[in-house]
């Protein structure tokens, strides 16, 4: 079992997941250890973007980790080259709240990550949008006053799995009351 499924919280779902590029094989170190080493490194490296984290696990003895959740993602940056846009892979600057920043070489298709990470990100900032605050009796206003249209985003990101059958369930309740 992979790290990042060990690792799920109760109703959290993978929505994105990514690898190290092929390319990884074709350099000296692979060469002179007859590709074991690019294979270790492929199989032993998870990227994946969750409806609520951003996890990243690197290595198999020495292992380095990055679990950050979607609110404290301050931005994800894409560094190609030349041969990475021409190949499909590049290098991911993963900058959190309070001055994390992590970059990871090698990443295939980087610019899907970045993207996966920001549907969520604004998934997870609509679901709060319709929640109420803690204290308040009022639902906060959403994105549109349009309930049709607030249900159906909610629906859409109940089916890619961006939020629960509860958390459904508690925003179509919210959007009915309003009506």
């Amino acid at each position: 079992m992979s790290y990042v499924a060990e690792n799920l919280l109760s109703g959290e779902k993978v929505t994105y997941e990514a690898h190290l590029h092929w390319g990884l094989f074709f350099n000296w170190r692979s060469l002179v250890t007859l590709t074991l080493w690019a294979w270790v490194r492929r199989a032993t490296s998870e990227f994946a973007v969750t409806n609520r984290r951003v996890v990243v696990k690197i290595g198999l003895i020495q292992r380095q980790t990055l679990e950050l959740n979607l609110q404290k993602v301050e931005s994800i940056g894409v560094d190609q080259g030349f041969w990475g846009r021409l190949f499909g892979f590049g290098s991911l600057e993963v900058v959190g709240t309070g001055g994390t920043k992590e970059i990871f070489h090698d990443i295939a298709q980087p610019l899907a990550f970045r993207h996966a990470v920001q549907e969520a990100t604004a998934a997870m900032g609509e679901v709060h949008a319709a929640a109420p605050t803690l204290g308040s009796a009022q639902p906060q206003p959403a994105a549109t006053d349009d309930p049709v249209v607030r249900l159906e985003k909610a629906r859409v990101m109940l089916e890619k799995g961006l939020i629960t059958p509860d958390e459904f369930a508690q925003v179509r309740a919210r959007i009915l009351e309003t009506m």
